[in-house]
């Protein structure tokens, strides 16, 4: 008997077979309804019991083998709509995989008895069969870890927008008990560790509200006004000032600094590189941020002396969630408050402006990070 007529006439006892598995699922809570359980597994089969019916060249079979690229997957189909909703319902991607592992050994134990073994036909619709499984397996597989990638970065935007109140709480109290008059030079001293730790929380959650916006597709807004580059550089360097107090920081500006810039976020792309540079920076030495103005552009660079940073590392160092080892140059007990996301948030705003970004490290010349911005939006050249 053909595998895709044995499907069609057997597909009741194979979904029966599939509920059982699924059951085993839940182990230690009371079965789930019978919809929860089957969920697409009728409509998964009967798109398999299409493609084995259709002609297939040989041409076909090879690419078929190749597998899709996530964006050509079909978010519309059973097996995709199916990857969505047992994420939604709490199954595990392992548990996933294991569904489609027991349908295709539940099909084959099945269809045995009824085959006919070494036949041209039977292998022919072993093959096909398997090849529209796998299919259908990574369709499932691409839109769950994509419903699974939304969740989080859901999450951690809820996240970083509800600690805000409680930080802004901290930087009051901290600003409190720094005043003369309050309390004594020990009260003042704890004033100056709860305003720099929350500063430091304030950096970690900004760049993570900044990463959550960028990976829900929102991109970085911008609002942009005519703003003076050295302002905005001393403005960065004097909140790194207040999370690494025991950093020498340097700045120096020279030619037009004026543009149509984000204040806030600009503060924020160079707050993210000096933190960065006081982290890895050889303490014998100052960081160093420099701000130039030329006819069309203004270059700002950040420095600090350090060990080198591996050519490996430096290619990877702007992709989020990365972060250098201690061995790679982080000062044993130095304060982070890193989350892996600062520079890549620095490259995000760059990017916004429509500047570049890059990143340079040798013993000579140290670390240094160079962002070049137009001193206009692009959009607003072309209007000229």
């Amino acid at each position: 008997m053909k595998l895709s007529t044995f499907i069609t006439a057997h597909i009741e006892k194979i979904l029966f077979e599939w509920d059982v598995f699924a059951k085993t699922l839940f182990p230690a809570l009371p079965a789930p309804p019978q919809n929860l359980l089957r969920d697409h597994a009728r409509e998964i089969l009967q798109a398999i019991v299409i493609d084995l019916d259709t002609h297939q060249t040989a041409e076909q079979q090879a690419e078929k083998s190749k597998g899709q690229a996530d964006e050509d997957v079909d978010k519309k189909s059973a097996a995709a709509i199916h990857g969505t909703l047992r994420q939604a319902s709490g199954f595990t991607l392992t548990q996933l995989a294991a569904e489609y592992r027991a349908l295709r050994a539940t099909v084959f134990r099945l269809w045995l008895p009824h085959m006919q073994p070494g036949t041209q036909d039977s292998s022919t619709d072993m093959m096909r069969f398997n090849e529209a499984m796998d299919q259908a397996l990574a369709e499932s597989v691409v839109t769950y870890s994509e419903n699974a990638d939304r969740t989080r970065d859901t999450f951690l935007a809820i996240l970083g927008h509800d600690l805000r109140s409680p930080l802004f709480t901290m930087k009051l109290a901290g600003s409190y008990l720094m005043r003369p008059a309050i309390g004594t030079e020990a009260t003042r001293e704890m004033g100056v560790r709860v305003a720099r730790s929350a500063a430091n929380m304030t950096a970690m959650v900004n760049d993570l509200l900044e990463y959550a916006r960028t990976q829900l597709g929102g991109g970085i807004p911008l609002t942009l006004l005519t703003e003076d580059m050295a302002r905005i550089c001393q403005a960065a360097l004097d909140d790194a000032q207040a999370g690494y107090p025991d950093c020498p920081f340097e700045l120096e500006a020279s030619g037009d600094l004026s543009g149509f810039f984000d204040r806030a976020r600009l503060q924020q792309l160079f707050s993210n590189l000096l933190n960065n540079a006081a982290q890895y920076r050889d303490d014998t030495r100052a960081v160093t941020i420099t701000a130039l103005g030329d006819a069309d552009s203004i270059t700002v660079q950040v420095c600090n002396h350090g060990p080198v940073i591996p050519a490996p590392s430096l290619q990877a160092i702007f992709d989020p969630l990365v972060q250098l080892s201690v061995e790679q140059g982080l000062q044993e007990g130095a304060p982070s408050s890193s989350l892996g996301l600062g520079l890549f948030i620095a490259r995000e705003i760059t990017m916004a402006h429509g500047g570049t970004i890059t990143v340079a490290s040798n013993e000579h010349s140290g670390t240094v990070f160079t962002v070049k911005l137009p001193r206009m939006p692009l959009a607003e050249q072309a209007g000229k």
